[in-house]
This record gives C-alpha cells, sequence and structure tokens, in this order.
C-alpha cells in the first residue's frame, strides 16, 4: 500500500476526532436573572480538556506526519499498528468529556483523571512502538536510509516523552487537577518549536 493512502486515512479519523471534541462544549441555558458569564465560567473544565486534548491530537498528528513520509511503501505489520494508533486516538473524544464532567466531583474525579491522561499515555506508547518497528524491523521499507544513530536518536526522543504522560497518570489519585495542569503544560511544551527536532519528529 502507498503511505499516502495510509496518511490519507489516518487524516480523516485525526480530523473527526479533533472535531468531536468540541460537541462537549454547551450553551448556557438563557433563564431570567441568569448570568451569562457566570455560566460560562463554571464550564471552564470542558474548555481546559477541550483545549489539552486538542493540542495532543495535534501534536500526534504532526508526529504522524513525520513517520509516515518516511516510508517508501507500507506493509501489513504497519497497517495494523496504525490501527491500533487510530484506535486510541478516536476514544480521545469521551475521555475528555470524562475528565471535564467529574474533574469537579467528589466522586470518581480521580479515576476520570487517571483514564483521561492514561488515554494519552496509551497513544504515545503505541505511535513508540509504531516508530520503532518502522525504524528497525522495516527499515528496509524507508524511502530514504537512516542510519543507526538518527534512528535511535528519534526512538529515544520518543521514548523519554512518554515519562510526563506516566507521572501524569500515576498523580491522578493525588489531585486530577494536577494531571490536567501536566497534560497541558505537555501538550504546550511539545507544541512550542523547541521541542521539534531536525527531522520534524516530536516525541
Amino acid at each position: 500500500m502507498s503511505p499516502n493512502r495510509l496518511e490519507a486515512f489516518s487524516d480523516g479519523v485525526f480530523a473527526i476526532a479533533i472535531t468531536l471534541l468540541v460537541l462537549d462544549l454547551h450553551v448556557p441555558e438563557p433563564h431570567p436573572g441568569g448570568d451569562l458569564a457566570h455560566e460560562l465560567a463554571t464550564q471552564w473544565p470542558s474548555y481546559a480538556a477541550y483545549v489539552v486534548s486538542f493540542l495532543m491530537i495535534g501534536i500526534i498528528w504532526i508526529n504522524h506526519h513525520a513517520m509516515v513520509r518516511r516510508l517508501a511503501t507500507v506493509d501489513h505489520t504497519i497497517l495494523v499498528f496504525n490501527l491500533a494508533l487510530l484506535l486510541s486516538v478516536g476514544i480521545l473524544p469521551f475521555t475528555t468529556e470524562l475528565m471535564a464532567t467529574y474533574l469537579k466531583e467528589t466522586d470518581g474525579q480521580s479515576l476520570a483523571a487517571a483514564i483521561y491522561s492514561g488515554s494519552f499515555l496509551l497513544m504515545s506508547l503505541i505511535f513508540a512502538a509504531m516508530n520503532r518497528h518502522i525504524l528497525f524491523a522495516k527499515a528496509h521499507l524507508l524511502s530514504t536510509p537512516l542510519d543507526s544513530d538518527q534512528r535511535r536518536l528519534i526512538i529515544t526522543r520518543g521514548i523519554t516523552g512518554l515519562v510526563p504522560y506516566a507521572v501524569a497518570t500515576a498523580l491522578a489519585p493525588v489531585s486530577p487537577y494536577i494531571t490536567l495542569a501536566l497534560s497541558a503544560a505537555i501538550g504546550v511544551f511539545y507544541a512550542l518549536p523547541v521541542a521539534s527536532a531536525p527531522e520534524g519528529t516530536y516525541s
């Protein structure tokens, strides 16, 4: 299969997932004497979760583009890895709504936060495994050969990027707000140009 076909299909899934995120943002119902500013402010968990998830999907989309464009052709195993990655992306609208709904609740907020950041961790783990498979097990499918140092650098960056996701997930029982803040910080960092690698790869 052509890498272009794989990328086109994947782009469609990324686009749908990132669009579905906005469905959790609701216009407050008007009522006499109501304060629109206050009603909007009470929905801040939805806004925060939306922005963080938007950043995460955007980052993995950039990563995916950089990974796929290295390929000259695609085999069955790469297709399976790609489907697994898209599966993890597809659940993000659900985990985002879960986080937004339970963040301010007294029961279930820690589990919701763990599931939320855990979904980012899962997505990153699958991406790292797919990238490693392409760069080492299927290096002969690369359009431009990369030496071992280049391939190790790419993989090392990806593995290092898993650490903050794991920390954010582990801290969910301590405070879901810390988990959300760490997730936001991770998203902002990897969205900045300083986080880019020479070949356009991101952790």
